[in-house]
């Protein structure tokens, strides 16, 4: 039961913060580290044609900004995009929660903020931002940071604090005045299986020429994902000690049992009860109960795998804790997602450990003496 909800709570915890990475980050990314990219479209049909897991494609231009209003200053990631593409790659236009994608135009010079970053810059769609990039211009007084001021145009919410609080949307023409670029800094691509990314990134790599990289959201992440499966590997283990708890009190209660029962045990060896036949009986009795442990452990655990985010919301409201701050593990509601691949393995094995936790109490019975156990009685 330990074992089936700490293993879908973490798997429910990886595949609810990978989706909201998603929702925002593309499957996949061509970037241009020295070669230009003046006709994307064209260099997109020729990736498509390359790999036909490719069913998207929007161009994009990053950047490094800080964002100012009044006295509230905040650094950001700018993404310069094409709204009428950026569908086809993330959910962005999904998560809108004030305003359009479609109202990013090219030469309104109007920014999309994240909630939390809204927030934070006490802004709230129609006001001004001013927008400073590191790209310098060159003054009388120096190289100075080239600064614009954007009109917000709405705020979007990928339930990801980390996105929502340090990511702006503009658009691509804009985004090419600001950063003084003529071409977009890469490709945003969406596969048919977005687990296919990194094998069609390691091909795109092999193909395309000099100048281009191909990445995917699981390098773009993978200090993040590398440390929560190593961390679900060793919470396995450890619970897996829990398990082992059970089987040594599983030896015990045998042990006990046959203790308790030298006398009949020696009955049945004189009426020509064999060893065999004893060491199967206290191994079905064995079996028995690590069958209905396992069952029993097994429903329980899936009944509040499956319920945990309700069950944990009411603890919450009934103490008025939070578990999970947003600031901290991104989310802030208690995720689960059992899998079989999970839970077949757990009951399987515990299974296992409970038929091998009966060997040496029935190995003792079995090497009961009639005589020494009788003598007394």
């Amino acid at each position: 039961m330990a074992l089936i909800i700490v293993l879908s709570v973490m798997n429910g915890f990886q595949k609810e913060v990978r989706d909201k990475m998603l929702s925002v980050l593309s499957h996949a990314e061509v970037l241009s580290i020295g070669a230009p990219i003046p006709d994307w479209q064209k260099t997109a049909a020729e990736l498509k044609k390359q790999q036909p897991e490719i069913i998207g494609a929007a161009p994009f231009l990053r950047g490094q900004g800080l964002l100012t209003s009044g006295t509230n200053v905040r650094g950001v990631q700018l993404n310069g995009i094409d709204p009428e593409t950026e569908s086809q790659v993330s959910d962005v236009a999904k998560n809108m929660k004030i305003g359009r994608l479609s109202d990013l135009k090219p030469g309104e010079f109007k920014i999309i903020l994240g909630t939390d970053l809204a927030r934070m810059l006490g802004v709230i769609p129609g006001e001004k931002v001013n927008v400073m990039v590191p790209q310098g211009q060159f003054t009388p007084a120096g190289t100075m940071p080239r600064m614009r001021q954007f009109t917000v145009a709405g705020v979007f919410n990928s339930g990801h604090y980390e996105f929502d609080s340090a990511m702006s949307f503009i658009n691509l023409t804009d985004a090419e005045k600001l950063m003084r670029t003529q071409t977009p800094g890469g490709i945003r691509l969406k596969l048919s299986n977005m687990q296919d990314a990194p094998r069609v990134a390691a091909e795109l790599n092999n193909q395309m020429p000099p100048g281009l990289l191909a990445t995917d959201w699981s390098r773009q992440n993978r200090t993040w994902f590398a440390a929560v499966q190593v961390e679900k590997r060793m919470m396995g283990i450890i619970l897996f000690l829990i398990v082992l708890v059970g089987a040594f009190g599983l030896v015990s209660s045998l042990v006990m049992t046959v203790n308790s029962k030298r006398s009949d045990i020696a009955i049945l060896r004189t009426q020509g009860a064999t060893r065999g036949s004893i060491m199967r009986i206290f191994m079905v009795q064995g079996a028995f109960i690590g069958t209905a442990g396992v069952l029993i452990g097994v429903g329980v655990g899936l009944l509040i795998a499956c319920n945990v985010g309700s069950i944990v919301g009411a603890i919450e409201q009934l103490f008025g804790v939070q578990f999970l701050p947003k600031e901290i593990y991104f989310i802030s509601a208690m995720p689960s997602d059992p899998r079989a691949s999970d839970v077949i393995p757990i009951a399987v094995f515990s299974f296992l450990l409970a038929l091998a936790a009966t060997v040496y109490p029935s190995w003792r019975a079995a090497n009961i003496q009639p005589a020494e156990a009788l003598r007394y009685e």
